[in-house]
């Protein structure tokens, strides 16, 4: 049973590659972005491995692939394991006084989210019950924690960063 779950999953993980090798095909042509996530059962049955990525700037002068998802690389034993904490997937979008950072947090408020900057780098961490998120995010700028305002509406994060 366990060997037709292995190769079910592998199968899963293929076929994902296989649309995500067609769709960076079309991404080239057009120079948008991509998304791709799924699931799989994680090693012995416990929990769920969620995991994607964000393609951005195909066809432009820097590509950049963002991971969201519970699944962590062991740099030891090279075998992807799962947090707790997820990294919740995100947009980034530049207005002329400050970076719009959208960002999935399901079953989080404003009040659970905690924001620090150092220089250009934001991290976003928040935690509600059961729910763990954290993501480090590279900003164009560089941005005073304090004036980041967060505003969350069904499980989507709005974090305006200033200029």
């Amino acid at each position: 049973m366990r060997e037709k779950n292995n190769k079910s999953n592998l199968e899963g993980i293929l076929g994902g590659l296989s649309t995500l090798i067609g769709g960076l095909a079309e991404l080239a042509e057009k120079g948008n972005q991509l998304q791709k996530s799924g699931e799989i059962s994680g090693p012995g049955g416990k929990g769920k491995m969620v995991y994607g990525f964000t393609v951005r700037g195909l066809g432009g002068d820097s590509v950049r692939v963002e991971p969201f998802g519970n699944v962590v690389h062991d740099s030891k034993t090279s075998a992807a394991t799962i947090s707790e904490v997820r990294e919740p997937a995100i947009d980034l979008i530049e207005e002329s006084d400050h970076t719009l950072v959208i960002a999935e947090m399901p079953g989080v408020g404003a009040s659970d989210v905690k924001i620090d900057a150092q220089d250009d780098v934001l991290t976003l961490t928040a935690e509600c019950g059961g729910k763990k998120y954290r993501k480090e995010i590279l900003l164009s700028h560089p941005t005073d924690a304090k004036k980041v305002t967060v505003a969350i509406n069904n499980g989507i994060a709005e974090i305006r960063c200033p200029k």
